[in-house]
């Protein structure tokens, strides 16, 4: 599985990366990004809990 962040969407809250941050993180323009590589076993709970609290729903984990 791997995270995708909608960059139209993000509001910059940067809720994502206080939850999994080793997925996600703040860009210069304190938009949210994640990294592109398959989300470990050991996180994907975290991931998706992420994507779950994002307000904006900018967040696909599949």
């Amino acid at each position: 599985m791997k995270a995708v962040v909608d960059k139209d969407l993000c509001i910059g809250c940067g809720l994502c990366p206080s939850i999994c941050e080793d997925i996600f993180s703040m860009d210069d323009d304190d938009l949210a990004i994640a990294k592109d590589i398959e989300i470990p076993e050991d996180i994907l709970d975290d991931a998706k809990e992420a994507e779950s609290s994002c307000p904006t729903d900018a967040i696909i984990v599949e």
